[in-house]
């Protein structure tokens, strides 16, 4: 006979009992999660591999040739893309080097205490309402505000500095490749500042408190202790805002002037392949069409280079820290 004090034993069976609907929420969880990367994944294959089966053609008949070659000839179906990777490449160049100090001294600014409440959530709440506006409006913006603004500028960097090859030549009245990186440095700044600002309030406290006490200013905790604990961080959020301005396709074909040559001056037309896809997609034939898709294919390619160059830094960062 059982003491009414004694405790009760439960048996394997009964404990399978009490337990097998949570291990039930966590294989279907489990399961869940399992699909929808598979999805994800599979859906990433499935465009890719339309756009590489709709390119074929072009694959086919132009070879890498398509890659290397400077004509766009849609007359004569002669099709080839090194001036729009040239524009592409330059205009996200230009991008990050506006975007990426700026970017990262907002951050600095809004979590090291050098900005008052007051100012935070403004700022805060600007860059947000920067991330909402489409591509289009700022397009417009820049053909009717920014030209206006900026061609005093361009004129003074063309006359004072035309000896530097990227200023030099005769500089545009409007559409050129220096204006192109402008409007995507402001698209991409808001990207790189969220991310690095996350990046830096989760770093732990005792990095800032320790450098501090060991009487390091505020300028060397940030400078020798802080960027560098935080750099995966940073590098992932330049490496997404590259992604978005490699990808951009309405501010490129408004402002870049579609200019099928390769400039050397940023001062001068060019033209990007997202801007070339959406200004000939609607009125092109059977060939350019799979051109166009071809072009499409080198464009992930550039995107998928940047992505792996951006991991195995992220990695080796990792590594060190």
């Amino acid at each position: 006979m059982t003491s009414a004090n004694q405790p009760t034993r439960l048996t394997g069976h009964s404990l399978e009992k009490q337990t097998s609907p949570a291990r039930v929420l966590d294989v279907g969880f489990w399961g869940l999660t399992l699909l929808l990367a598979i999805s994800a994944g599979a859906v990433l294959i499935w465009v890719i591999a339309q756009t590489a089966i709709a390119a074929m053609p072009a694959i086919q008949q132009f070879g890498l040739g398509f890659i290397w070659g400077t004509t766009w000839d849609p007359v004569n179906n002669i099709y080839s893309v090194l001036p729009q990777i040239y524009g592409t490449l330059v205009t996200a160049f230009i991008a990050l080097v506006i975007a990426v100090p700026l970017g990262i001294g907002v951050a600095i600014f809004l979590t090291e205490g050098f900005a008052p409440n007051w100012v935070t959530t403004p700022i805060a709440f600007a860059i947000e309402l920067i991330v909402a506006i489409p591509s289009v409006v700022l397009g417009i913006w820049g053909i009717f505000v920014l030209i206006p603004a900026i061609r005093p500028f361009f004129n003074f960097l063309n006359s004072y500095f035309g000896w530097i090859p990227i200023f030099g030549g005769r500089a545009s009245i409007g559409n050129s490749l220096l204006l192109v990186g402008l409007v995507l440095a402001i698209m991409i700044v808001p990207i790189i500042i969220s991310i690095t600002r996350s990046t830096f309030e989760v770093l732990p406290p005792y990095l800032r408190n320790g450098s501090l006490a060991l009487g390091a200013t505020r300028w060397e905790t940030i400078l020798r202790v802080l960027i560098p604990s935080g750099l995966s961080g940073i590098v992932s959020s330049v490496m997404l805002g590259m992604g978005r301005a490699m990808g951009e396709t309405m501010v490129a074909a408004m402002l870049v002037g579609n200019a099928n040559r390769i400039n050397i001056s940023w001062l001068r037309p060019g033209s990007t392949i997202t801007g070339l896809i959406a200004s000939q997609f609607g009125e092109a034939g059977r060939t350019q069409v799979a051109a166009l898709m071809y072009a499409g294919v080198v464009l992930m390619l550039l995107s998928l280079v940047v992505n792996i160059l951006a991991e195995l830094v992220i990695r080796r960062f990792q590594n060190i820290e």
